[in-house]
């Protein structure tokens, strides 16, 4: 019997493909071949990864005891909608994707250039899952939708 609370319900094949997405970007950062760039490319790239993290470790931080790996919200979560939350809906998923681009961008990386573009597609994806189990479990939540109009990245997805 399913009870909605199992690791399908709770999204947890999202999870797994998570792990392998990272798995690929961690290895293209690790062994993909880099090029040299010019100085002011490395500059913009660190400044991608340092704005990344700190929409990540935002997210984290407001977040704090509701987070999960899991796309379903916990029981005991409630809807945050201050911090980088009033930026983006999600924005660890968007912190982890500008991080990974700004890596990739400074060091030359072509590879992981592409694998940090396809997992912001994958995070996107998943977003979009996760906003209907949302939507079902927090009634202000198509109301924070129209406030918040992007999903990943400020100003832009």
């Amino acid at each position: 019997m399913n009870d909605g609370s199992g690791f399908a319900a709770r999204g947890g094949w999202w999870v797994a493909a998570q792990l392998v997405a990272f798995g690929v970007v961690v290895a293209s950062l690790l062994w993909a071949p880099e090029r040299g760039v010019p100085a002011i490319v490395a500059a913009l790239g660190w400044v991608l990864v340092i704005a990344g993290g700190g929409l990540a470790i935002d997210g984290v931080i407001q977040i704090r005891g509701h987070l999960t790996a899991y796309p379903a919200p916990l029981d005991h979560g409630k809807l945050v909608e201050h911090g980088s939350y009033r930026m983006v809906r999600h924005p660890i998923y968007g912190g982890l994707v500008i991080g990974v681009v700004g890596l990739a961008v400074a060091s030359g990386n072509l590879v992981a250039l592409v694998a940090g573009l396809v997992l912001g597609a994958f995070f996107y994806a998943k977003s979009g899952f996760e906003e209907t189990l949302l939507e079902d479990k927090y009634v202000d939540y198509p109301q924070y939708q129209r406030r918040v109009t992007r999903r990943l990245i400020p100003w832009l997805l």
